[in-house]
């Protein structure tokens, strides 16, 4: 099932530097807090899920952030980049309290709060729906920012299959009619609905 809280952490990495960061980050990493590692499949970029304990969040990342800053910034580009994420439910539960899958994909949509409520019981009619009808796709939570630059639902999605395979489900027309009907009612934001693939490169 999904975790309570998770925090989503992703770096842009020098050019082929992808999977030393990704091992370097997990060597790095304590080992009492469930983590996991994924790599993008069109830009640089690792990500990082890791569980994160309601009431020790100050103190679990500001020791993390500075002994990380020091042994990854060989690699980077750039500055880290987090999301704290309240999970709300899943039309599929993970079995893990961080995703293990080999693929993984992030959606996300910034709804306007007056209408958050009418969404989710539009979701779990359309969007929930397809889900579960579809076997290319394993794990399926929903989260809710609590702490981000880009506020909103981040759909957490899991699968094994070969990419287009598993694409196939959100490419088709049912579901491109879901996402006309979901239009400006209920995304707002400057870039709508986002996606991003990654595949699984460091078991924490």
């Amino acid at each position: 099932m999904g975790t309570s809280l998770l925090m989503l952490t992703e770096v842009i990495c020098k050019d082929g530097e992808q999977l030393r960061c990704a091992s370097a980050w997990a060597a790095a990493s304590p080992t009492t807090t469930d983590r996991s590692y994924y790599r993008a499949l069109d830009d640089n970029s690792v990500l990082e899920l890791m569980t994160v304990a309601p009431n020790t969040l100050v103190n679990q990342l500001k020791p993390d952030r500075q002994r990380l800053a020091a042994q990854l910034a060989p690699y980077l580009t750039g500055d880290f980049r987090r999301q704290l994420l309240r999970f709300v439910e899943a039309p599929k539960e993970a079995a893990t309290p961080t995703p293990q899958t080999p693929y993984l994909q992030l959606r996300h949509i910034e709804v306007p709060l007056e209408r958050l409520g009418e969404y989710r019981d539009w979701r779990d009619r359309t969007i929930f729906d397809v889900v579960r009808r579809s076997p290319q796709v394993e794990e399926f939570g929903a989260y809710h920012t609590l702490i981000s630059t880009e506020p909103g639902v981040m759909f957490v999605s899991g699968f094994s299959c070969d990419v287009d395979k598993y694409m196939a489900v959100f490419d088709s027309e049912e579901y491109r009619d879901i996402i006309r009907q979901a239009g400006p009612r209920y995304i707002t934001g400057e870039r709508g609905l986002y996606t991003k693939m990654y595949s699984h490169v460091v078991a924490a």
